[in-house]
Formats: C-alpha cells, structure tokens, sequence
C-alpha cells in the first residue's frame, strides 16, 4: 500500500511495527494476522462468537499442518478433510470450517492488507490461496438436515388447519377462555404456509409489513410481505425480503385477523405486531410450536413434523403446480437452488405426471426418427 494511503483495520503495517526485531518472527507474525483478523471482521461488525469461531477453526488447522500459513498447500487442506469427515463431521460443519480458512486466505493474500509482502520480506515466500472449488466441500443439494423433516402434504395441511378453526367454535360453543388466542394460532398457521415463512420470521411481522402490489390489485394492501427478520449467514444480521402473496384464501384470513380478531387482544405497550399474546406482547416461536405440537398429536400425526414442516409444504407445493423454481426460491429467501430442492418432497402422482409426460416426449420422438 502506497504512502498517504489510510490504512485498513487488519493491515501488516498496523500489526507488526517496521524496524523491531521480533525474537520469534513465526510466533509473532502469526499472532498479529490472526489479531489482524479479528480487527478486519470486527470492522465488518460481524458477531463475536462468529469471530471467535473462524479463530479456533485456523488454530486447529495450524495444529493439523504443524505449518505456518504462509507455508501451507491445497494438499494439507485435502487431509483436514478427510480426517474430519473420517470423524464423523457433517457436512455443514465442514463446509463452515473450510470457509473460515478459505475467508482467512482471502485476508492473509489481499494486497490491501500486505501481509504477503511482509511475508516475503521475513521468510522468502508468502502465503497463498489453498482452498479451491475441486477441495472444499460445496453446497450439496442431497438433504443435510433430520432425514424425518418433511413437508405435509395437502391433506394433513387441509385436515391440521380445520382442526385448528375447529378450536376457534369449540371455544366459543363451550363459552371458554382461549376463542381469541385460538383463532389467532389458526391465522398463525395458515400465514407460515401461505408465505412460507420460518416460524420466526411469522412472529417477527408488524402490521405495517404489508404492501399493494402493483401486479396483484385484488388483493388490496396485502400483494406483498415485508420479511424483515429472515435467516442471515452465520455473523451477519437479518436478511430482510420482500415475499408476493400467492394464495389468495391466506390473504383473506389474515385481512379478516387484522381487522376483526387483533383489536380484541389488549397492547397496554402500543406494540405493532401482528401476533399479540393475551398478556399484550408479541409471540414468540415457542408458544407457535407447542399449539403446533399439541395439535398434531391430537390429529395423530407423525411425530416428526413441526411449524417448519410447512414452509417445505409451501415450496413443494408450488413446485408440482408449475410455479418457477426462481421465484419460489427468491420467495422463501435461498441464496442456493440447492438449498430449495432440499426442501421439495413432490408427490407420487405429481412425480408420475412428469414422468409420463417424459415417456411421451421420448415415444414421440423415437416416431418421428422412424
């Protein structure tokens, strides 16, 4: 970096001071990249721990290589691997431990920082990119998750939210407390399916996250959904997006909430979110997947299924009715294809369809060669 250039949080020259005799230059020189480091993703204002993780990841790895970075090779990054995965590490945990050295190798290789020139100047080499495409795990579009997470289909949907109404009438039929709380979790159950939302982003909505949508008059100030407390990457925040309501009787249910059930429910504090709790507050994940829970097992499904068994309906279902697998993935917030296919659980006549559909374009064509 040239003179009367600022230098950047990280950089070789902030950490290691010109002119001083460091007694054990190795030591020293990786301690201040991996100080340097630290300085460089705390100026991105990336989460502690997150920091602390990528830290402990290198740490482990100079310990495997018995090397310092600048010495390392792609062929040491192959034997990490393998030990790794050899110890029955998944494949999400290796995906984060090869990024954190791949990101470390961005750090220590970057001109901007100029720890490769300091390393040339100390030690006659300087360290070098050793995580490629053909040595790191990539996103994997097999499913990595609890092989039993799968969506429901559209009659466990259709049978799990006309026993959820059903309490909303028990309620008021049997003159009980709870008619507004039940009547709630319904609208709470068809909103995570209708948008295929994370149960959490479902908690995390306010009453003005939703706007017209030029393309869908009909359905008034409820075309689109501000999602502003989507999943992030790990050590970053919330990514917000912005979802189009694509089923229409999900808009009437939550319009028909929000005007006539949400005023009921006291709000002492002013809040503006849509899910208030009989006490005034905004409800929370845990109280979704109880009602979820207890009514599953009253209904005698499977065990396994959970609120997020829904969004995967959602993507599923959009998929075997023709919907583009682009706009279902930007939909449900998937930065990777790979991601939304594991999500997609089509049916057997849905697979079937397509598969005849294939047989007839290949008949169809071995016809015309005749």
């Amino acid at each position: 970096m040239g003179e009367g250039k600022e230098l950047l949080p990280g950089s070789a020259r902030l950490e290691l001071v010109d002119g001083v005799t460091l007694l054990h230059p190795e030591d020293a020189v990786l301690e201040a990249m991996l100080d340097g480091w630290l300085k460089q993703q705390q100026a991105r204002r990336l989460d502690p721990s997150t920091i602390k993780d990528r830290r402990s990841v290198i740490s482990r790895f100079v310990d495997f290589s018995g090397e310092y970075p600048w010495n390392w090779t792609s062929g040491q990054v192959d034997d990490w691997s393998s030990t790794l995965v050899a110890d029955g590490g998944k494949a999400s945990t290796l995906r984060s431990y090869q990024g954190a050295l791949r990101l470390f190798c961005d750090y220590i290789t970057s001109p901007h920082y100029g720890w490769a020139a300091r390393c040339e100047a100390l030690f006659g080499t300087h360290p070098v990119q050793v995580c490629h495409e053909w040595n790191t795990a990539a996103h994997l579009t097999g499913y990595e998750g609890d092989p039993d997470r799968r969506p429901m289909t559209r009659e466990e949907i259709q049978a799990f939210l006309d026993h959820a109404d059903n309490q909303v009438e028990r309620a008021v039929r049997l003159g009980r407390k709870g008619a507004l709380a039940a009547y709630r979790d319904a609208t709470v159950f068809k909103t995570i399916y209708g948008w295929g939302l994370r149960c959490a982003e479902s908690c995390g909505l306010d009453t003005t996250d939703f706007y017209r949508n030029p393309a869908a008059p009909e359905l008034g100030r409820y075309g689109n959904t501000n999602v502003r407390w989507g999943k992030g990457s790990r050590g970053s925040g919330p990514r917000r997006r912005m979802v189009a309501s694509v089923m229409p009787w999900a808009v009437d249910a939550l319009e028909d909430y929000l005007i006539n059930i949400r005023p009921r429910f006291r709000n002492p504090h002013d809040l503006k979110a849509v899910w208030l709790t009989e006490r005034g507050g905004r409800l929370q994940p845990r109280h979704v997947e109880a009602r979820f829970a207890a009514y599953r097992d009253e209904l005698g499904m499977d065990a396994d299924l959970v609120p997020h068994c829904l969004r995967h309906a959602y993507v599923t279902h959009l998929v075997e009715d023709g919907v583009d697998p682009k706009f279902v993935q930007d939909q449900v917030g998937h930065r990777f294809a790979s991601t939304t296919a594991i999500y997609t659980g089509v049916s057997t006549d849905f697979m079937n369809t397509m598969m005849r559909k294939a047989l007839d374009r290949a008949f169809e064509q071995e016809r015309e060669r005749r």
